[in-house]
């Protein structure tokens, strides 16, 4: 007696079946009678069913017991099916690769939403408006500057940074000042660690 590896038997199209499964499918495939093919194929959909009970009661269930029933038959299977037959084309074609997302600028540390704020304030008008808006973006550009490195910045830096951006549409006044950077960045308060005596607190008492 000579034994079977599952490497060496026929490829599983839905594993989750079973080999018994994939078996009957096929000999629904070769039946020659349709009738007698559609009452197969309609028991075979059953036993499926019945496998997954816990999706009986999910929207378009036996819908997809048939298409996976013409799946695993590699679309052979003709017989008669309450539901239109899945087009092997449609269900193996390549779906279209997505765009790769760019950076913001070579300037990481500030993220795409500083890029797109900024993209808004150039559609904008100019005026009050406007400006406070400019303003608004070059303190939370050097907000995301300081959370990338540590130490202070020049708000010249910032400004560069912003015309840069820009493309050099925005501008902030030189009369207007940053926030400080301590303002910016909060930091964490430190744990202190209390001293204290196994006995404090306690009363001892002697036995007199």
């Amino acid at each position: 007696m000579e034994l079977e590896y599952n490497s060496d038997r026929e490829h599983l199209i839905i594993p989750e079946y079973g080999r018994h499964i994939q078996k009957l499918v096929n000999h629904c495939v070769k039946l020659e009678d349709r009738e007698v093919r559609n009452t197969m194929a309609k028991a075979i959909v059953q036993v499926m069913g019945n496998m997954q009970p816990h999706l009986r009661d999910v929207p378009d269930f036996q819908h997809k017991l048939w298409d996976q029933l013409f799946i695993m038959s590699d679309y052979e299977l003709d017989v008669d099916t309450p539901y239109p037959k899945p087009e092997k084309e449609v269900l193996q074609a390549k779906p279209q690769a997505l765009d790769y997302p760019r950076s913001a600028s070579k300037y990481r540390f500030y993220g795409n939403n500083i890029q797109i704020m900024i993209d808004t304030a150039l559609t904008w008008e100019d005026g009050d408006l406007k400006d406070a808006l400019v303003f608004t973006i070059a303190n939370h550009m050097k907000k995301c500057y300081l959370n990338w490195n540590k130490d202070t910045v020049d708000d010249e830096v910032i400004f560069s940074h912003l015309k840069e951006l820009s493309g050099g549409a925005l501008i902030v006044k030189d009369t207007d000042s940053l926030s400080e950077s301590k303002d910016l960045v909060r930091k964490k308060p430190s744990k202190g660690f209390q001293k204290s005596g196994s006995k404090q607190g306690k009363k001892n008492y002697r036995k007199r």
